[in-house]
């Protein structure tokens, strides 16, 4: 912090803190990250960010969440479901670079410590607003019946992206993406004809 510039508090230092863990889960990865790493890279102290994050998880989780923040993924109306999802999918999986996915390999022994799970860290970290927008499009054009959707089908496209991504640490192929929308999810969501 340069001189003269007062102590930061509030959002200028939560930003600071997120800005310096993020930098930190990419250099030196989850298992190497500690809260003293984090401290010492935003310039504060390990006790304030274990006021706000008590654990080496929530701050990942919370830089992962800013991260995602920061750069959304847009999905224009493309006047259909399937184009729509199946281009939300391959935007996830361009983004979900292969560090980004040991994260979560990493993270598994405390979130078991925390007895959490990869659930609960995809809750603080999206918060399905693109899924929606995109299903109600496709209700408005008659292609979704709203009856169907559950939440568990809603997000169904994302976890099955997840899935494989995340066993195979790799970019989602084409096929995959098809298989995902048009062979699993349009059959579940789609309104029936009269």
């Amino acid at each position: 912090m340069e001189a003269g510039t007062g102590r930061r508090r509030g959002a200028a230092l939560e930003d600071a803190i997120l800005d310096a863990a993020w930098t930190e889960l990419m250099d030196h990865g989850y298992a190497d990250m500690t809260l003293e790493s984090v401290a010492q890279r935003a310039g504060t102290s390990r006790p304030v960010l274990h006021r706000r994050w008590p654990s080496r998880t929530r701050l990942a989780t919370a830089a992962l969440a800013r991260y995602l923040a920061l750069n959304p993924i847009e999905i224009p109306d493309l006047g259909s479901v399937g184009v729509e999802m199946s281009l939300l999918l391959r935007k996830l999986s361009e983004r979900a670079r292969p560090d980004l996915l040991r994260l979560f390999f990493d993270m598994t022994g405390d979130l078991a410590d925390a007895k959490s799970s990869f659930a609960d860290v995809r809750a603080e970290i999206t918060n399905g607003r693109l899924i929606r927008t995109i299903l109600d499009r496709g209700i408005a054009r008659g292609e979704v019946d709203p009856d169907r959707l559950t939440p568990r089908i809603v997000a169904l496209p994302t976890d099955l992206a997840r899935h494989e991504m995340l066993m195979t640490l790799k970019p989602l192929p084409d096929e995959v993406i098809r298989e995902i929308v048009e062979e699993i999810f349009l059959p579940l969501v789609a309104r029936r004809p009269v």
